[in-house]
């Protein structure tokens, strides 16, 4: 119960914390390390090797793991046998310990639900494993003779999937372009008029043909780029030349323009939906289980150290739920930052395979399935008839916003909606003069920043029993406000310039609000009350000291993420040359 009269307090009253918590049993923390008894065989260090392992193989194999399965790189199998030589062994070490030491958490699920994060990993390395053995018995079916280097090619690194397509041209000669080259190649799309069929399949059609901006009105009409690539293609037969052109007083077309001839020339290829459909289920499960390793690992730390029991549940279960959300969007959303989701068009650019699926719509069902059931939980340990508290009152409200601003924040995303949105203006001219202005190019949905910036200036002025629990309240709250306020800046500036290239736009303030949304989800979970009680029984109320660990803990999450990203990106880099090197003989 909140006290909502008189200030709140600046000493621990025990007595009434008695009155409303049982005393907190002895915990494995406690027999290990703080009540430790000498004439007793404790095993700390089982535990220790346990955390150690298992966040070898989620926090460090598995995310170069899947970087390098991404790029198709041929030490993707050598950190697979990494990650599950570490996850047995964090296995064996935990089994050891808890045979070693009394059970002192009766009705933990933690392992439970370990085995099932494990169970997962291992039905996606069975897709691994399948496709292995597709391509041996392929590769047996179509030789002879066993050769080392085409069985090392086709069959362990599976490069005749990711270089198929490679075979169809000859003649391939590029220099190696440059980052912001790549993403303004362009075709000259002159025709071979001595082939009828090509005629009809590519007709001639001028560089800057007036046509593509009545089509297109948001395309880049800027025609002074310099330093442009094009590349010309002659026919099919013949292969394709890339061409450095240096006096480009044409400039250099539209992003999605030169994607839109690539797919007409063949050098990329249209995926089937269900194709693309398997492929983003496979991808989106593997790195669930970064997230699931997360929720372990609070999980890990409250059966170890005894809490979130009896009446403590409820509330302690909000806060590292709710926090762990917060911690994770920060995460993912610095990744985007970083460029990640860019082929999807999250990274504040133009998507490259024409997803239709914006990052915005993702945020707000995911705050639509937040509140719809974070209403009903409320009530949960209820008994029939009891009275809404203001507690509760406040909490029901927040969820309900969520809830139905999560369903605005997908109908605005929705083409459908906006179509139906614009129908009055567009019937009034006619929709031949209705032409999309520049901004429709991006996504400006308010709504997931402003249900997290209303949650965290109301979570600022949540009453508490003891002054520390306000301030830590104010700390989260103030961050979560943060990132509102800064994810409303970067749509007023992409607003003034809608992204125009495929490559990621990585607008500063996003890098801001990244920081502040998982800084703030991380004091979150530190304003539990018990860690809260705890702090001020040893003297530790410090709002300086949990800060700064929130900080600290945050700035070398987000260190690893950018080395992450950046490997990914430096094997996708050399990966790319080696692919424009590959000519068919």
């Amino acid at each position: 119960m909140h006290m909502h009269h008189g200030a709140p307090l600046t000493e621990l009253n025990e007595t009434a914390i008695i009155q409303w918590h049982a005393p907190t049993p002895p915990s494995y923390w406690s027999i290990d390390i703080e009540d430790r008894d000498p004439s007793l065989s404790r095993y700390p260090g089982l535990m220790a090797l346990h955390v150690i392992f298992m966040t070898l193989a989620f926090f460090v194999a598995l995310p170069v793991g899947i970087a390098m399965r991404a790029v198709k790189h041929s030490w993707h199998g050598l950190v697979v046998v990494a990650f599950y030589s570490l996850c047995a062994l964090g296995c064996a070490s935990s089994t050891l310990y808890t045979k070693l030491t009394p059970d002192m958490y009766q009705g933990s699920t933690h392992a439970s639900h370990g085995y099932l994060v494990l169970i997962l990993s291992l039905c996606l390395s069975a897709v691994h494993i399948a496709r292995f053995f597709v391509r041996l018995y392929a590769f047996i079916k179509s030789r002879s003779k066993f050769a080392l280097k085409p069985f090392w090619q086709n069959v362990v690194l599976g490069h005749n999937e990711a270089y198929e397509v490679t075979a169809k041209y000859s003649g391939l000669n590029v220099e190696e372009p440059s980052e912001c080259d790549v993403a303004e190649m362009k075709p000259l799309r002159l025709p071979d008029t001595s082939d009828p069929l090509h005629v009809r399949r590519n007709p001639p059609q001028d560089l800057d043909d007036t046509d593509d901006d009545e089509i297109s009105p948001w395309v880049n009409n800027s025609r002074s780029s310099q330093g442009a690539i094009h590349y010309t293609q002659s026919s099919l037969s013949e292969g394709v030349v890339f061409e450095a052109d240096s006096n480009s007083s044409q400039g250099s077309r539209h992003s999605d323009e030169t994607l839109h001839d690539f797919k007409l020339s063949g050098l990329i290829e249209p995926q089937s939906p269900l194709i693309r459909i398997s492929q983003g289920a496979f991808a989106t499960l593997e790195r669930a289980l970064i997230f699931a390793a997360f929720g372990m690992t609070l999980s890990g730390i409250v059966v170890y150290t005894g809490g979130c029991r009896e009446s403590y549940v409820n509330g302690c279960l909000a806060h590292l739920i709710k926090g762990g959300i917060f911690w994770c969007y920060g995460l993912v959303t610095f990744a985007r930052y970083l460029g990640s989701f860019s082929e999807l068009g999250w990274a504040w650019n133009i998507s490259p395979t024409g997803e239709h699926v914006s990052a915005e719509f993702v945020e707000s069902l995911v705050i639509f399935i937040y509140g719809i059931t974070n209403t009903w939980m409320e009530r949960f340990g209820i008994r029939s008839g009891d009275p809404y508290t203001t507690k509760q009152v406040q909490h029901i409200s927040i969820a309900v916003m969520f809830w139905f601003a999560g369903l605005v924040g997908m109908g605005i995303e929705s083409r459908r909606v906006r179509r139906w949105l614009a129908a009055p203006a567009a019937a009034a001219v006619g929709p031949a003069k209705a032409s999309e202005p520049p901004s429709y190019r991006g996504s400006f949905n308010p709504f997931p920043a402003l249900v997290i910036g209303v949650t965290g200036a109301a979570m600022s002025a949540h009453a508490q029993t003891y002054l520390f629990q306000v301030q830590i309240h104010e700390l989260w709250g103030r961050l979560l406000l943060g990132f509102s306020v800064l994810r409303c800046f970067t749509y007023f500036f992409v607003w003034l310039g809608p992204p125009r290239s495929i490559l990621p736009s990585r607008p500063p303030t996003e890098a801001l609000a990244s920081f502040f949304l998982a800084c703030g989800g991380l004091v979150f979970i530190f304003s539990t009350e018990e860690v809260t009680i705890a702090a001020m029984r040893k003297g530790r109320d410090d709002m300086m000291m949990f800060l700064n660990v929130a900080v600290a803990i945050t700035c070398f999450a987000f260190c690893w993420a950018f080395c992450i990203a950046a490997m990914k990106g430096w094997l996708k880099s050399r990966s790319s040359h080696h692919f424009l090197r590959l000519s068919a003989p």
